[in-house]
C-alpha cells in the first residue's frame, strides 16, 4: 500500500506488481498468490491506479482476471505459446516483455500469437536483451524503441530496471528510450529498497522516484510527446 501510495503521489498512471513471481533459483522468494492479488486489488481501490500483474500459469489465468487490469506475460514466458494463446483469447490488455535473447523478429511473432486469438490490445516491452556486456545485467536495446514502432502499430515501452539491474542508470536509459520514441516506461520502486525480497538492488526509493518522475516530465513536455 505504501508503494501504491508512492506511485499516485508521484504521477505513476499504473501499479505493476509480481503475486507470482518467476524467480531464477528455486529457493527464491515466489510471490504471495492469490493472497498478493487481493493486496493489489486493495491498492487499487485506495489509489485508483490499475493493476498490473504477470501470469505464469494458464491454470491461474481466471482468477487473476478477477484482480488484474492488464496481464503480464514476462521475459521468460515471451515463446510460451500455449500461454500467448490463452491471453490472446481474453478481455484484457496484454504487456508483453521481450525474451532475454529473443531477436526482435521473435518478439512481434509472439506478439501475432496473442493477436491472432482475437485480442489485440498488446503492449510491447523492452526489457533489455542478454550479450556479452557484463557492466549491466542486460544490455538495454534502445534501437529496438524506433525499428518496432516502424514494424508495427503496436505501442512498445521500455522497462530500464531490468534492463540495467542498477537504479543509478533507470533515469539516462529512460530518457533515451523516450526521445528513441517509447510510449511509457516501467520502473521498479519499493518503500524499503534495501529490504525488498525481489529487485531490491535496481529499485528507487520513493523520494528518488518521485524527483525520477519529474525529470521524465519535463522531457515529456520538451518533447511534445504523450506517454504513460
Amino acid at each position: 500500500m505504501a508503494a501504491a501510495r508512492a506511485v499516485a503521489s508521484a504521477g505513476g498512471t499504473m501499479l505493476r506488481g509480481g503475486a507470482f513471481k518467476p524467480r531464477s533459483s528455486p529457493y527464491a522468494f515466489q510471490g504471495l498468490g492469490v493472497e498478493g492479488l487481493k493486496m493489489l486489488a486493495a491498492a487499487r481501490d485506495e489509489t485508483g491506479l490499475p493493476i498490473v500483474t504477470e501470469l505464469l500459469d494458464p491454470r491461474d489465468l481466471e482468477t487473476l482476471l478477477d484482480y488484474a487490469d492488464v496481464v503480464q506475460i514476462g521475459a521468460r514466458n515471451m515463446q510460451n505459446f500455449q500461454l500467448l494463446a490463452e491471453v490472446g483469447r481474453v478481455d484484457k490488455p496484454v504487456l508483453l516483455k521481450r525474451g532475454l535473447s529473443a531477436t526482435i523478429e521473435e518478439w512481434l511473432m509472439a506478439a501475432e500469437y496473442i493477436v491472432k486469438e482475437g485480442n489485440r490490445r498488446v503492449i510491447l516491452c523492452e526489457r533489455g536483451i542478454r550479450t556479452f556486456e557484463t557492466a549491466t545485467r542486460n544490455t538495454f536495446d534502445v534501437s529496438a524503441v524506433p525499428v518496432v514502432r516502424l514494424a508495427s502499430h503496436l505501442p512498445v515501452i521500455v522497462d530500464p530496471s531490468h534492463a540495467t539491474g542498477r537504479p543509478d542508470l533507470v533515469l539516462p536509459l529512460s530518457l533515451a528510450g523516450i526521445a528513441a520514441g517509447a510510449d511509457g516506461v516501467l520502473v521498479e520502486m519499493h518503500p524499503n529498497p534495501e529490504h525488498a525480497l525481489s529487485d531490491g538492488p535496481q529499485s528507487l526509493s520513493p523520494a528518488a522516484f518521485s524527483e525520477y518522475a519529474e525529470r521524465v516530465r519535463d522531457l515529456v513536455r520538451w518533447t511534445g510527446k504523450t506517454i504513460s
